[in-house]
């Protein structure tokens, strides 16, 4: 009995001697010596290698056909009825980047935005609804294109420079 009463202080002892406080002390710490210089052979120069392969360009995009009345803002003649609530939430555009649509109010319309977009929509701030068409519009508040409703959960339109906007869910 006393063996084992002997080793649980030793236990004790040992693992209390293990438990200091570790501090730096300004006084005694150091700076590291500085490292030297290591010597850098010298630069070249000259002509690349025209590249191997492909057209150095890649092959410009095709233009689909403009919206009627090749307007921006120009609606199609079975433009669809849309409200304001069925707008809200998110939207593929174009099948490449993403449009999110809120109802927080931001100047004359409400707030809204793009993710991964190009163009003029990577400026888009807000959006409203306007007859059939929904507007959208930079942060400053300039329309910079419109869609209209061409079916359930599907809008088409353009911005002002003539980029095709299709949107869906």
């Amino acid at each position: 009995m006393q063996f084992r009463h002997m080793a649980t202080g030793l236990v004790v002892i040992l693992s209390l001697a293990g438990c200091q406080r570790t501090a730096y002390d300004n006084a005694s710490y150091s700076q590291p010596a500085p490292l030297t210089a290591q010597p850098v052979p010298s630069v070249q120069g000259g002509q690349l290698p025209p590249p191997s392969g492909a057209s150095q360009f890649p092959a410009a995009p095709t233009a689909t056909a403009p919206v009627a009345g090749g307007q921006p803002g120009a609606m199609a003649a079975n433009a669809m009825d849309v409200t304001k609530e069925s707008m809200v939430g998110s939207w593929r555009v174009n099948g490449s980047c993403d449009m999110f649509l809120t109802l927080t109010n931001l100047g004359s319309g409400s707030r809204g935005g793009t993710r991964g977009c190009v163009g003029e929509l990577t400026a888009m701030g807000s959006w409203e609804v306007s007859g059939k068409q929904v507007i959208l519009k930079d942060r400053s508040g300039n329309q910079i294109g419109s869609v209209y409703k061409t079916a359930d959960n599907a809008f088409s339109g353009q911005t002002n420079t003539g980029q095709p906007i299709s949107l869906s869910r």
